[in-house]
């Protein structure tokens, strides 16, 4: 009798430390994530919600947009001059010096930032008025007006801020001295051609461009894009975990520093309300860091430039996110790990600068929680390319409770345009799956495949019947990605749950029929 009430006492004991165990969001040993990234959402992408760009005056000329500016005269390239002169003319043609980054103050105003980070501006003697680079903060001398021909010309006119229109003189420097007056004809010296190149759609250009109608705008979208529906789909489909993308800015709210507008962390806790309605858990990923840990809108990057980790300051202050979004969430039972950094860039992000981020973000959750994973993401290569995530493996060793990132895409890069649909399984089952088992090996950290998608090869998503796909092509080499991505150690996320992109889209491709769980 003695015994049994001894075993007895043992199992309410280990049932009552398994309910302990759960409610304080420790990690199931067994527990294995089946995620999807909710992409777009709290943290714009603007391809994937193209909606949110539709309505922005003069979308064309968007904060980060890259410019160059032809004389029509002249036929030849606006470029800085040596040494940070005056700017000039030349016959250069694919230099990135001739790249003009454009800082949008409004529909019509705006700062151009040059290559070397400096901005152009208004240089004033009594030998006449130059455009130099002359600053690294913009103000009134460095704010100029784009005039267009008509709102769908690429040919312009770029007010100075002395009033008066930047043309070519003889010598072939800009000078800030014309009327404007004559006409646009091809022989105005005031009449440059506009070359637009590479294009920013993120949150930072969505809000800066509504300006005072972003607040509605963003609180309409928050309120639609994901829904508890949504949440109650997914669980019903098999996914245990969703990856939300958040930027530095949730930290601010309600009243984050412009142009970012507040209520995305209001959002955020009606996801994890959702979550534990369903059994669901939620793993908070640090998407955009201040600085901008990656060249493109991904990472709320303004204008390109990758910025972040640059300093000790910089680094405290993304600290500091993951500390005020462990804090608030740590408690809660759907909370199961914190993501610190989305696709750091490589060469841009050193390791050092990293595993220095790194190891005080795992201490500022483990301040506030002992239990939720940290997620460390791999370095990245342009072309969605990771580094060898092996370069994390000592540190991920040392903080217990942590896991390494990778993301696995089979778009865009050369390799994989070149190659048919068997040839990109067969890649999957070779290459990728031979990676993964030196990743997962015995006494390795653990290894999370953060996002993928079921498209391959071809960069024309918007048109994939284009390609000759057809519907056994993808269903069997999204069982391949499954059966893959299935031997991650900590688990796999789709990206992403939404998206205008059919095969990039989890619920389209659950909906009908193309991917099976």
């Amino acid at each position: 009798m003695t015994i049994i009430w001894s075993t007895r006492k043992l199992l309410i004991s280990i049932f009552a430390s398994c309910l302990v165990y759960v409610a304080c969001g420790k990690a199931d040993p067994h527990f294995h994530v089946r995620g999807v990234n909710l992409g777009g959402w709290l943290l714009v992408e603007g391809w994937i919600k193209p909606s949110l760009i539709h309505g922005i005056p003069n979308k064309d000329l968007l904060d980060g947009t890259y410019l160059r500016l032809k004389s029509v005269k002249a036929g030849k390239f606006l470029c800085p001059g040596t040494n940070g002169g005056r700017l000039a003319l030349t016959n250069q043609k694919s230099s990135t010096k001739l790249i003009f980054r454009l800082w949008r103050i409004n529909e019509s105003n705006f700062h151009f930032r040059l290559h070397n980070k400096k901005f152009m501006g208004l240089q004033s003697s009594k030998k006449g008025s130059y455009i130099v680079p002359v600053s690294k903060e913009p103000g009134r001398s460095e704010t100029f007006q784009i005039l267009k021909y008509n709102h769908r010309s690429t040919r312009i006119r770029i007010k100075a801020p002395n009033g008066f229109f930047l043309q070519v003189n003889k010598e072939g420097h800009v000078t800030a001295d014309s009327k404007g007056d004559g006409g646009w004809r091809d022989d105005d010296p005031s009449v440059f051609e506009m070359k637009i190149g590479r294009q920013f759609d993120g949150e930072f250009q969505v809000t800066n461009g509504y300006g005072k109608f972003a607040p509605k705008v963003m609180r309409e979208h928050w309120n639609t894009f994901i829904t508890e529906d949504d949440f109650k789909f997914m669980s019903s489909n098999g996914i245990n975990t969703v990856r939300i993308p958040v930027g530095w800015w949730i930290a601010f709210d309600p009243t984050p520093p412009a142009p970012y507008v507040g209520g995305s962390l209001k959002a955020l806790d009606n996801a994890f309300s959702w979550a534990r309605k369903y059994g669901m858990k939620v793993i908070i990923d640090l998407h955009a860091a201040p600085g901008s840990q990656t060249n493109s809108a991904v990472s709320s990057s303004r204008d390109g430039f990758v910025e972040w980790g640059q300093t000790d300051q910089n680094i405290q202050e993304t600290v500091d996110v993951i500390d005020f979004l462990t804090a608030r969430y740590a408690k809660h039972p759907s909370l199961y790990a914190v993501e610190l950094l989305n696709e750091p860039c490589a060469p841009y992000v050193t390791l050092e600068k990293l595993k220095k981020y790194y190891r005080a973000g795992y201490n500022a959750v483990r301040k506030h929680s002992s239990t939720a994973y940290v997620i460390m993401a791999s370095r990245m290569q342009y072309g969605m390319k990771p580094i060898d995530p092996t370069e994390l493996f000592p540190l991920a060793r040392e903080l217990k409770g942590s896991a390494i990132d990778v993301h696995y895409y089979q778009i865009f890069m050369p390799v994989f345009k070149k190659m048919n649909h068997q040839q990109n399984i067969d890649f999957l089952y070779t290459n990728t799956s031979v990676e993964l088992n030196r990743l997962i090996k015995p006494n390795n950290p653990q290894i999370f495949i953060g996002e993928w998608a079921t498209e391959w090869g071809t960069a024309n998503l918007a048109h994939p019947n284009l390609s000759k796909k057809t519907i056994e092509d993808y269903k069997k080499f999204g069982k391949a990605q499954l059966q893959v991505y299935g031997k991650a150690t900590f688990g796999w996320a789709y990206w992403t749950l939404k998206c205008p992109f059919s095969h990039l889209s989890f619920e389209w491709m659950i909906k009908n029929g193309y991917l099976k769980l």
